[in-house]
């Protein structure tokens, strides 16, 4: 069978595949001299752009090596399509959570004053605020949503999550997202792009007044200019976004001046042995496959989830 690895792998960790793959199978890297997957590979493993995809008439099994797939929504394929589950929710998770906490009590504030040697020290106190026994929505009940839930759990917050049709959910429409809002800390969007400007200029104005926003879902589920409008004025206390509409960020965008704002600039599933994990992903659904399994982290492409 032939396969092709589009994700950008070391040495070390394309030596793990070929011998993990064994001499059974073709086993192609994407590189200058083959920067795309040949028409009539079989196996795919990474996020190649959406018009290489559909030129594979032979595919038979396609991993991903992202959680998100959106950019793929309009491909129909009848094969086994994998993501990597929860892999990046938890490094998501505890990304955004460090993020609200560093605003909540001003650590990116003194990070920059400890490189100035600037002793600020007590009037900052009174600047702070806590996130023991807030009032948090999430956006999403997928597998980041869950985890960021999990973590908050542990300060005593007042959860809700928002989900159109998952039993781990209590908020179900925008309706009842509206309704929640006027009494919410802290609005956590975990939403995939496919959810196209969701965070709406509504649900802006409707979040309490001095209330945070974090986004570790996709830029694009965001009216962003609102967002901007409603830190400027006052009406939101801060934002943490690890995701922006467009990225990088360009520099003449107000987001990057703003004291009530950290950008994580989309790092939030980082973590070391990344590249191992995909690997060690991909080795593990293709056995499946291969042994005509249904493979673990499947996903429909059209439906987004």
């Amino acid at each position: 069978m032939k396969i092709f690895i589009y994700t950008s792998l070391n040495e070390s960790n394309q030596a793990v595949l070929r011998q993990r793959i064994g001499n059974d199978h073709t086993l192609t890297f994407r590189s200058a001299a083959t920067p795309a997957p040949p028409a009539d590979v079989a196996v795919l493993m990474g996020n190649p752009p959406t018009e290489q995809v559909r030129a594979l008439s032979n595919l038979r099994f396609w991993q991903l090596d992202s959680a998100g797939f959106d950019k793929y929504a309009g491909i129909k394929l009848a094969i086994p399509v994998c993501n990597m589950g929860d892999f990046f929710a938890w490094p998501c998770a505890e990304t955004i959570v460090g993020a609200v906490l560093a605003l909540y009590r001003r650590l990116d504030e003194l990070a920059v004053q400890q490189r100035a040697k600037n002793w600020i020290g007590v009037p900052l106190r009174y600047t702070m605020h806590t996130l023991h026994r807030q009032r948090v929505v999430i956006l999403g009940a997928g597998t980041i949503g869950q985890a960021v839930r999990s973590i908050l759990s542990g300060f005593q917050c007042q959860i809700s999550l928002l989900a159109r049709t998952n039993p781990a959910a209590n908020l179900h429409s925008p309706d009842d997202l509206l309704a929640a809002l006027p009494t919410t800390d802290l609005l956590i969007n975990t939403l995939p792009g496919s959810v196209d400007g969701f965070v709406s200029a509504e649900v802006i104005a409707a979040m309490k007044p001095g209330s945070f926003f974090a986004n570790v879902g996709r830029g694009n589920t965001v009216d962003e200019a609102a967002l901007i409008a409603a830190l400027q004025n006052g009406h939101l206390g801060g934002a943490a976004l690890d995701v922006t509409a467009q990225e990088p960020l360009p520099a003449d965008n107000s987001l990057w001046a703003m004291p009530n704002v950290l950008l994580t600039q989309h790092t939030a599933g980082g973590q070391r042995g990344e590249d191992e994990g995909k690997v060690a992903q991909f080795i593990h659904s293709f056995g499946q496959f291969i042994r005509g399994e249904t493979p673990d982290n499947q996903v429909d492409l059209e439906r987004g989830y």
